[in-house]
Parts: C-alpha cells; structure tokens; sequence
C-alpha cells in the first residue's frame, strides 16, 4: 500500500533570522496628520519589534536565504556601499508519515472526486512551460502559465500517491530570473521525493526535462531535472547573456515630436527611451552590474551542477556553443533522442520516444500509452483531495502585478495591471476583517503612476498597524513596485528580483513641428499664470514652465525617497545613497537595507505565520483576495488582441504616452532576453516605421 507522507522543513538556527521592524518618526513628519494617533502610518515614538522564536521553513523554502535583518541606522561609508551579506540558506525539509485518519480520508475523497478531478494511479504530471508565466492565478477561461499554479502542482504532486513523477517540456521563456528561480526551487524540492524513495511502493518519484531550445535561462531551469533529453537538431544558443535598451528619441525628431522629460535620480532611465539616443554613463554602470549579478548566478549554478569551476564553464559558453552534441559530450544533458526512422515526422515521433522511455520508469511498457495528466487538469485537484488544505488560521494572500494605475484606463489591458482604487478596496477589507491572521503581498511591478503609489503606500502601512504584512517580490518591484513594498515591516525578494529604482519621472510631448508639417494649428485662451502648462503642446515650455515642471518632479522624488528612508529605519542621507533610480537585484538590495530576506513565497509565509505567532509546523489556510474571474468582454478583447497583432506592447506603450502628463514612479523595459523572442518589441518598431514612412 502507498503511504501519504508530510513533507516538513527543517527548523532555522535562532541566529538565523530576528525579523525586526522599526518605525522612526522624524521632526519633518511630526505634522502628518496621522500622527497624533497610536494606530498611524507614522508611531509618535521609534519601535522595534522582535521576534526571538526560531523560524522554520515549508517544504518549498529550501533554497530561500534565512532572511537579513534590518539593521540599527549607521553613517554611510560611501556611495551604495554593500553592507554584509544576508547569511546562507536554511537546511532542507524533514519527511512526516500522516495519520491514519488522514490517509484513509485522503483515500475516500480520491474515490468520490469528480471526472474532471480524477487521476489514474501511476500518472506522469505533464507540464510545458513556455512564453510568459503570470503571477496571477488563472482560471479555465484564462490563458497562459500562472506561477502559483505552477508551484502548487509541484507540491501537490509531492504528496499525490497517484503521481509517479513530472515531465516537464520547456520551451523558450518570456519571464524574468525570479520566476524561474521560483519553479528550480520547486523542482528541487520534489526530486527530494525520488532521493527519500519513500512516497512509493514501487519507484521514488522522478523529473524528466525535454528541450528543444536551449538559451541560458531554459537550461539554468532544465539542469534542474534528473534527467535532461534534447532532440539532435536541438537549438542552441549558449553564448552569454546580454542587456539593451532602445531610443527613439531621432525617430521622434524626424516626425517633428520634441519629448521634454524630467527624470529624477542620476540612474532613472525610464523616459531614457524618448528623451536619449544613446545610453547615460550612469545607466550603464547600473545595467553592467545587474548583468554581472545574473550572469554570475548563472555561472555558479551550472558550476554546481555539473561539480566544475566557473571559469572551466565561462571558458566553455565562451567558446561558443551551438552544436546540441557538445552538451552531450560534456554531461549537460542525458541523451540526445533521435533515430533515422522519424525524420520525417520528427516532433511528432521524438515525443513518443521520450514517452516510452517514460513508460518504462513507471512500469507501463505493456500499455499503449503513457498515463499522463496534464498542466490544466491537475491544476484543478484541490490541496483539500491530498490533505493539504490548511487550518483554522486563514492568511490574506494580496496579488499585485503589472503597470500601477490610479484608475482604470480606456487603454488598459484587461485582467492586467495595478489598479490603486481596486486594491486599496482590497486592502480595506481585509484590515477590516478579524478572521486573517497576516497578510502577504506579492508584487510583480515595474511601478507607474506616483500618486497611485503614495495612495497604496498608506493602506498598506494602515494594514500593518492592525496585523503583520510580509511584501513577498516576484520578478520585479521596483520604483512604484517598491514603493509599495517599502510599506511592509518585512520584505522578502528573490535574489534576481529587480528592485530599487527609487526615483520619478514626468513628461510631455511638444508637437510644434509635428503639427507644421501637417498644417495644423492650434490655439488656447487661458487665464493663469501656468495655466497652459499641461495644454499647450504647439510651443516648447517657457523657462518659468520649464522651473515649475522640474520642481514637481523634484517634489514627488523628495517625498518618495523620505518615505522609503522613514520606512527602512535609514536617514535621508543613507536612502539618498540607494536611491537616485538605481535598480538593485534582490541580493544587492538586501545587502543595502532595502530588503530583509531573500527567498520566495515559501519564506514569505514562513515569516508571516512567525510573526503572527503560528507554530510553524501549523497548517494555515490561504486566502486569495485577488483572485481573478475574467468576463466575457475580457475573454473576447484577448482574443482580438492576438488577432490583431499589435498586443500589449503597442497597448502599454500607448498607456505610457498618454500617461506622461503625470509624475511617474516607473521603472525602464530592461530587457535581458534574445532579439528573436521579443515579438511585441519587433511589431511596434514595425509601426514606428510605417509612421515615419508616413511622414517621409
């Protein structure tokens, strides 16, 4: 008989983390009109609050970092300074047998589950990952990979009986390191099922990789498998990682567009794209370090993996792989599947190859074909099925990704994006409920809109004065991201989160020659001294405008970057040194103070049931309090937009524009990805030339 087994983790060292919190209130703030009351944004006193109880780790926390603590302000020894190093990772989970009470209702809901619920004994859990990956959850009528689904699959198929292991197909990926860091640690965590060969009878649980396009990003998830196939035509591009950024500024020019944009922070490159031709030496140095960051983590993994020194693997990729036989040559991957007889049909034949290698593993070679349950159905098993589901205690899960918006625009992508109104809806409910214990919010935001963000900022400090609130980073927070984050007493980040960014920039477009070279004019009666300043887009602005636009600017950065030092107990002085748009990965961040813990969601939780005083081999129930349910009309729009051509790129790019008359706390498209895979990039480049053909 299968034995359901618990996976539980390993506990911290007490030294490992003190999650401290500390709220300082400065003279400048005393006039806050919060102020004056004990459940404020603003304490009229500095507090610090600790937590001595040793914190451990779920079973999908293995590789998290045990979390930095926020240190006692000290003086800054120079510009963006690291200070030490967030300590190394917790140790690996423990393995608990249920009770039999457990397992024999375990065993009852199987048998009574519905069709569309049900998984045959001895099933292969198929997973393509491919394209984007949300951080959202999706429903049946959505479409894409969502992140927790992904997760929760793995965890799920840990403990599932029925489950003999994962074949996971990976194609070309459009998301960034911190997702993928994300999905390697769960693979990880359930290969600890097939090293335990415990969960079954008759074969420990395994992970296959099958990819057929190698870049560094697919294989620095793949070589997390087992066992890893590539077809022998396989591609291959192995050849280092790069950065870019792209400028139209000249292409604006040559249809007569004069953008006037005020950026503030010496490394803010957002508005870079159409204000610059070229890239600022600042920005450059920022983008170099990040570089360095990735592609060092990259070096170090594979080194890891394959028991070899960096520089043996950067001598490798340096000489320029291409060729799928090399990486077999060298151990990178199992086997290289192919035989004369299904060239011509070879996508199709070289899945059934695999499959039967499949087959074999788990003991169906007299089966005609391999019992297989796909990504979309078992995201439908429910946790309740296997045990899984959590307690009485319930923690408030708050999902925030994409653009930040104050209000819902006519150009907004549906199901997509930060609205502010929205969520501080949100927010409010569940600082007004009793029954949720802590709140995490994950973030998935390169920021927008400034005010958007300083509202938001609020009601989350506002949430965290009634229960604890761990801000848990996804591939990018940055700018109104952070800003956001920066409002929880913990942050938690990936360790190639893209965070920071602590700068605004605000802008608009002077259509003077534009308009002359279509022969259309435009006239303003106004009365005010500035009255003009937004509306009039025939004439440059005067030098009084040209002042008053820049002090705006300057205004919402002071605010933005006392606000951050306020929240990360730092004075001004300190915060000025990580700030001025600088992005930071999650590892550079924490050594600065802006982060607390480096890990994923798992460390995320684990910190909020600590500080809201749950044993922390306690199960908790979460609650998604954004979880989405798409309408008809967001069905259909997302249908036209594929059909269309000119997607969210044309779509965001188009929101940014019009956004412009506003201070913006965003950060930059940096984009770490090859030529080839940015579709939505070539398609708008593709309407800027059809404009200036146009005009020409």
């Amino acid at each position: 008989m299968a034995r359901l087994l618990v996976i539980r983790s390993a506990p911290y060292h007490r030294s490992h983390l003190f999650a401290t919190a500390t709220f300082l209130l400065s003279p400048s703030n005393s006039k806050h009109p919060h102020s004056a009351s004990a459940s404020a944004s603003f304490p009229s006193t500095a507090r610090r609050i600790l937590l001595p109880s040793p914190l451990r780790v779920p079973a999908r926390a293995i590789e998290s970092s045990p979390g930095t603590t926020k240190q006692e302000p000290t003086p800054a020894a120079g510009e963006g300074e690291a200070q030490e190093p967030p300590p190394p990772a917790a140790s690996a989970f423990e393995v608990e047998e249920l009770g039999w009470g457990t397992q024999l209702a375990v065993k009852l809901r199987m048998l009574v589950a519905p069709p569309w619920k049900r998984v045959r004994k001895g099933s292969v859990l198929n997973m393509k990952l491919r394209g984007e990956i949300s951080d959202q959850l999706k429903t049946r009528f959505s479409s894409g990979l969502s992140l927790p689904q992904i997760c929760d699959n793995f965890v799920k198929a840990a403990y599932d009986p029925r489950i003999s292991g994962v074949y996971l197909h990976i194609e070309p990926l459009r998301c960034g390191w911190g997702k993928v860091d994300e999905i390697r640690r769960h693979i990880v965590d359930f290969k600890k099922s097939d090293d335990e060969q415990v969960l079954h009878d008759f074969v420990g649980k395994f992970v296959v990789g099958y990819m057929p396009v190698c870049g560094e990003k697919e294989y620095y998830l793949a070589c997390a498998c087992g066992e890893l196939y590539a077809p022998p035509s396989a591609y291959v591009a192995l050849f280092g990682l790069t950065v870019q950024q792209t400028f139209l500024r000249g292409v604006l020019e040559k249809v007569g567009i004069e953008p006037e944009i005020q950026r503030i922070g010496r490394y803010k490159s957002a508005g870079d794209q159409l204000a610059r031709k070229s890239m600022s030496n600042e920005v450059r140095e920022m983008l170099a370090t990040l570089l360095d960051n990735i592609y060092g983590n990259w070096l170090d993994t594979v080194s890891s993996k394959h028991g070899k020194k960096k520089e043996e693997i950067e001598e490798f990729i340096n000489s320029g792989v291409y060729q799928v036989a090399r990486l077999k040559e060298e151990g990178w991957i199992t086997d290289l599947l192919y035989d004369d007889e299904v060239q011509i049909h070879f996508n199709f034949l070289l899945r059934h190859q695999v499959m039967a290698m499949l087959k074999e593993r788990v003991g169906q070679k007299d089966k005609k074909s391999l019992r297989m349950v796909d990504y979309s159905k078992y995201s439908r098993v429910s946790k309740w099925t296997l045990g899984l589901q959590g307690g009485g205690e319930q923690i408030a899960v708050i999902r925030a990704s994409g653009s930040i918006t104050r209000t819902r625009s006519p150009l907004s992508v549906p199901s997509s994006g930060i609205i502010a109104e929205q969520l501080i809806e949100k927010i409010r409910t569940v600082r007004e409920s009793e029954k949720y214990k802590a709140v995490i919010l994950r973030i998935d935001s390169p920021g927008g809109d400034a005010l958007a963000s300083d509202l938001m900022w609020r009601e989350i400090r506002l949430l965290a004065d009634t229960k604890p609130v761990v801000a848990s980073m996804s591939d990018v927070a940055a700018s109104g991201g952070y800003y956001m984050a920066m409002a929880a007493p913990v942050i938690v980040a990936e360790k190639l989160t893209l965070t920071g960014s602590i700068g605004v920039v605000t802008g608009k477009f002077i259509l003077q020659k534009l308009y002359e070279r279509i022969d259309f004019n435009k006239e303003i009666i106004s009365k005010g001294r500035y009255a003009e300043l937004n509306a009039a887009d025939q004439r440059p602005l005067r030098p009084d405008e040209a002042e008053l636009f820049e002090k705006s600017a300057q205004n919402a950065y002071a605010l933005f970057r006392d606000k951050a030092a306020m929240s990360r107990s730092m004075n001004v002085d300190q915060m000025e040194t990580v700030a001025q748009g600088r992005v930071w990965s999650g590892q550079d961040a924490a050594s600065r103070g802006l982060v607390d813990s480096l890990g994923g969601f798992s460390q995320a939780l684990a910190i909020a049931k600590q500080k809201a005083n749950i044993p922390h081999d306690r199960k908790v129930q979460l609650v998604e309090i954004s979880k989405p349910s798409p309408t008809l009309p967001e069905i259909l729009s997302g249908i036209g937009g594929s059909l269309l051509g000119v997607d969210r790129a044309v779509k965001g790019v188009l929101q940014d524009v019009t956004s412009l008359n506003g201070v913006q706390a965003r950060m930059d498209g940096i984009l770490f990805e090859r030529l080839e895979d940015l579709s939505g990039e070539n398609q708008l480049l593709l309407l800027i030339k059809d404009i200036v053909n146009y005009f020409d």
